[in-house]
C-alpha cells in the first residue's frame, strides 16, 4: 500500500532552495502525522511485528519495535540557526524510534562526515551499519565506456545538467565512448548527441550497476545513494553537486579533501578541463568489505523481540 511523498518542490534559484524547503515544512508536517495514523492501523491489520522506517518520519509507534534509516543527523543549512532548527525538528522524531541506523562507517574514515557523525546525537540507540549499495559483485575489468554520465535529481537543475553536458561534448568534441543515463524513466523524447554517444532515458538496478562496472570515469551527482554505489564498485567519479542542495555540495568537497573523488560546482563545469583534472587527481578509494547487513538484521531481530 503506498503512502504519499512528501512531495518537496525545488526553487530555480540555489541561494534560496533551505527557505523554500522551510516554507514548505507545514505540509511535510501534515503528511508525517497521517503516515503515523496509517500505520497505526496497519499494524493492527497485519499484526506486524516490527517496522523499518527508510527516511520516512511518521513510521513510528509505541505497539512494535521501530527502527529508523538515515544518514542525516544533521540536516545542512546555509545558516547554523537554520541548521539548529532542523535537528531539533529531525531528532523530535527520530527520538521516537527504538533504534537509528546509520549506512555509513562508525570511525573518522567515514562518507558522510559531520551529517551521520554531529556532535549532538539523538538520544535513541544509534548504530552503523555500514554503507549499501543495491548492486551485488559486480566485474570492473572489462570497460567499454571512457565516461558515463548519471543524471539525476530534481528539476530544472536535472535539464541544466544535461543541456551543460551535451552541449560541452559536442562543442569541445569529446572522444571516447559515452554514455549518458537520462534519470527520466516515463520519457519518450530523445536528446541529439554525436555518434560516440549512447543514451538511455532510465535504467534500473544491476543495469545501472554494469554501466557504472563498465565505465572509467562517472559523472554525476553526490547525492548520498550514489556515493555509497560508487565506492562499492571502487569506481573513480567526478561529482556534480545540485547547486543549492546544501549536503550534496558538503559531501562533494568532504569527499574531494579524503580523495575519494573528484568534485567541481556545475557553474564551473567544463567537460575538458573536468577529464583533465581527473586524471591527475590522487584518487585513493576505499576498501568497502562485503555488507554485513543480513547478519547485522536478523541478529538485531533476534535481540529485540526474543
Amino acid at each position: 500500500m503506498p503512502l504519499q511523498g512528501y512531495n518537496i518542490t525545488y526553487t530555480k534559484h540555489p541561494k534560496l532552495l533551505a527557505f523554500s524547503i522551510l516554507k514548505q515544512l507545514p505540509k511535510i508536517l501534515t503528511i508525517i502525522k497521517y503516515e503515523n495514523a496509517w500505520l497505526n492501523k496497519i499494524i493492527d491489520d497485519y499484526s506486524i511485528n516490527m517496522v523499518i522506517s527508510d527516511n520516512r518520519y511518521g513510521l513510528y509507534t509505541s505497539k512494535v519495535p521501530c527502527i529508523f534509516i538515515t544518514h542525516q543527523l544533521q540536516i545542512k543549512a546555509p545558516l547554523r540557526i537554520i541548521e539548529n532548527i532542523l535537528q531539533r525538528i529531525n531528532y523530535s522524531y527520530i527520538n521516537k524510534y527504538t533504534a537509528c541506523w546509520v549506512p555509513d562507517f562508525e570511525g573518522e574514515n567515514n562518507i558522510s562526515g559531520s551529517l551521520a557523525h554531529p556532535h549532538n546525537l539523538p538520544k535513541t540507540a544509534l548504530y552503523h551499519i555500514g554503507p549499501l549499495s543495491r548492486f551485488g559483485i559486480l566485474k570492473t575489468d572489462n570497460i567499454l565506456y571512457n565516461y558515463c554520465i548519471s543524471l539525476s535529481g530534481p528539476e530544472p537543475q536535472r535539464t541544466v545538467l544535461e543541456t551543460k553536458i551535451v552541449a560541452q561534448i559536442a562543442q569541445q568534441q569529446i572522444s571516447g565512448k559515452i554514455i549518458i543515463v537520462r534519470g527520466l524513466p516515463n520519457a519518450t523524447d530523445k536528446i541529439v548527441v554525436p555518434e560516440n554517444v549512447t543514451v538511455y532515458n532510465h535504467l534500473i538496478g544491476n543495469e545501472l550497476g554494469n554501466v557504472f562496472a563498465k565505465s572509467n570515469y562517472i559523472i554525476c551527482r553526490s547525492g548520498y545513494t550514489t556515493v555509497m554505489e560508487l565506492l562499492s564498485l571502487v569506481k573513480k567519479a567526478i561529482l556534480i553537486p545540485t547547486p543549492g542542495q546544501t549536503e550534496q555540495e558538503y559531501l562533494a568537497k568532504k569527499l574531494q579533501q579524503q580523495g575519494w573523488c573528484y568534485s567541481v560546482a556545475q557553474s564551473e563545469f567544463n567537460f575538458t578541463k573536468a577529464i583533465d583534472a581527473a586524471e591527475n587527481f590522487n584518487y585513493q578509494l576505499p576498501k568497502v568489505l562485503p555488507s554485513e547487513l543480513e547478519n547485522f538484521i536478523a541478529d538485531f531481530i533476534q535481540k529485540t523481540l526474543g
